[in-house]
């Protein structure tokens, strides 16, 4: 198969096969012109690589997983990454918490609601209320 049509059987760009490439994530065979030709192998280490992505992974950690041969290494890596995404989630939720707070506030302005007060007061430093601890690039 060419690059154009593993490119357009998972809707990519025919650059980020070439990058996946050079990053070491993919190896085509070549013909004799010199034109990568991909195998079945090839579709299933695309299909592999996507489906890492969805999942948050790096392009260098997918690397480091598909790269290595020594289990306990692997499962070291997807622990971590596991890790990383519990965090992750973790702080998407209690962003949707915060956000389904102020939805809920029945005032027209939510940011005096007590309620609403009390799921921003972890950002507040303790030492000069009133002072967020923490910048925020985006304001209610």
């Amino acid at each position: 198969m060419s690059i154009g049509a593993l490119a357009e059987r998972f809707g990519l760009a025919t650059h980020v096969l070439r990058h996946w490439e050079a990053m070491g994530l993919l190896a085509p065979a070549r013909d004799p012109a010199g034109r990568r030709r991909y195998r079945a192998d090839d579709l299933t280490r695309v299909a592999v690589i996507l489906r890492a992505k969805e999942a948050g992974l790096s392009l260098d950690s997918i690397r480091s997983l598909v790269g290595t041969a020594d289990a306990v290494q692997r499962r070291a890596l997807l622990s971590a990454e596991a890790e990383a995404l519990r965090s992750r989630i973790a702080a998407a939720q209690a962003s949707l918490a915060l956000i389904e707070c102020a939805l809920g506030c029945g005032r027209e302005d939510f940011t005096p609601c007590p309620h609403f007060q009390r799921e921003v007061a972890d950002r507040l430093d303790p030492a000069t209320p009133g002072v967020p601890r923490h910048q925020s690039s985006s304001a209610w």
